[in-house]
């Protein structure tokens, strides 16, 4: 999974940056790559528990908040 680096300029720029280095948007896009592929991984594992096969917006969410604490 990669992030485009363009993508992630606009988002440093969403949150006030005025301008923003190659590797700043790389780092950003290291970081939400391990981040998303724990949410990933936990929300699979939720709708297996399940009995589904197929992950559903309720498993993402309860991912997240499992992950938070």
């Amino acid at each position: 999974m990669e992030f485009a680096v363009q993508a992630l300029r606009r988002i440093f720029k969403k949150a006030g940056a005025k301008r923003v280095s190659d590797s700043a948007a790389e780092e950003l896009g290291r970081i939400l790559e391990q981040k998303t592929k724990l949410l990933l991984d936990e929300s699979k594992e939720l709708s297996k528990h399940a009995n589904r096969k197929t992950v559903m917006r309720q498993d993402v969410k309860a991912a997240k908040k499992s992950l938070e604490k």
